[in-house]
């Protein structure tokens, strides 16, 4: 028993850290720059297309930076859309999933699918790095908590610079941007382009993780990460940068042993899109309700008391 809860836990671990990579880039563009980029899912996917390409091609280390440059790419287009053509930032995402699909299968040789079993990725790398230590168990785990601990500490000292500082500012107050010579535009691009960026790198890692690339692998992406930004939200509170960053991978990890012990108690498959979109909705009316419990309770105690007189 205690080794079917430790397996479950480290596999919900490894999926969490990896798909915390797209929660803290939603957290970058929902929570920082106040954007809702609904092109994540195609970014994803087009970040792991990339990186398989790459992998295949016999450059595995390689493969990180090529899906991060395809995702910045990716970014600076819904960027470019929304802050020179003026189009709305939910119609860019849109667009730019939808333009991805074509892209993305382009990309994987018109093929849907591409199988990666031969292929070395930076987890086989790691398997031999760490095949005669007491860690070469967890080889995938140790890959994906350093980078995503690396990720944590660039992100979060980058927020504090002055330029993300600027960003920051201009999800709070674009108008008073303006008036402070800071160019709203030019930190939309910024912001977005590190979004993605890291929206891609996640997909990357978790096509070397599979060893295979769908061209659906990033669907649902987006309500995946912001169920688990608002997961994370709650258990954190509001806090400081850092300590918000952290929120959102934990949240991360908390989706994905939910969907982990779902696939456990043998629910079936078309389910876990359900199962998605309640726990996205008790994340956000969580709160609301917390917040008005007082209120329900006085409602309750002065019906009691009318009943009583």
């Amino acid at each position: 028993m205690f080794n079917t809860f430790f397996a479950l836990g480290a596999t919900a671990l490894e999926l969490g850290l990896i798909s915390s990579l797209t929660v803290l880039a939603l957290f970058l563009s929902y929570s920082m720059l106040n954007v809702c980029d609904l092109s994540t899912d195609g970014c994803f996917t087009l970040g792991a297309a990339v990186g398989a390409v790459v992998a295949i091609s016999g450059h595995p280390y390689l493969s990180l930076g090529a899906a991060i440059c395809a995702g910045m790419v990716s970014g600076f287009v819904t960027a470019i859309l929304q802050t020179k053509m003026g189009i709305d930032s939910l119609l860019s995402g849109i667009i730019v999933n939808t333009g991805l699909y074509s892209v993305n299968i382009a990309i994987m040789g018109g093929a849907s699918l591409l199988n990666m079993n031969k292929t070395e990725t930076v987890f086989t790398k790691a398997k031999m790095l760490f095949a005669h230590s007491f860690i070469g168990p967890q080889y995938r785990l140790v890959v994906v908590i350093a980078i995503v601990a690396l990720v944590l500490v660039l992100l979060t000292w980058f927020l504090k610079t002055r330029l993300g500082l600027a960003i920051r500012a201009t999800g709070n107050n674009p108008d008073m941007v303006k008036s402070s010579s800071i160019n709203p535009t030019f930190t939309t691009i910024v912001g977005l382009c590190l979004s993605n960026s890291l929206t891609a790198l996640s997909g990357c890692l978790l096509a070397q993780s599979q060893k295979s690339v769908n061209v659906t692998i990033g669907s649902g992406m987006v309500t995946i990460a912001l169920a688990s930004l608002l997961i994370g939200r709650a258990f954190m509170g509001k806090g400081g940068i850092g300590k918000r960053a952290v929120g959102a991978v934990l949240g991360a990890f908390v989706f994905r042993l939910v969907y982990t012990i779902a696939l456990r108690f043998n629910l079936p498959a078309y389910m876990l899109k359900l199962v998605s979109s309640v726990i996205v909705i008790i994340a956000i009316a969580g709160p609301y309700f917390k917040q008005r419990l007082p209120e329900l309770k006085r409602i309750r105690d002065a019906s009691k008391g009318e009943r009583h007189a």
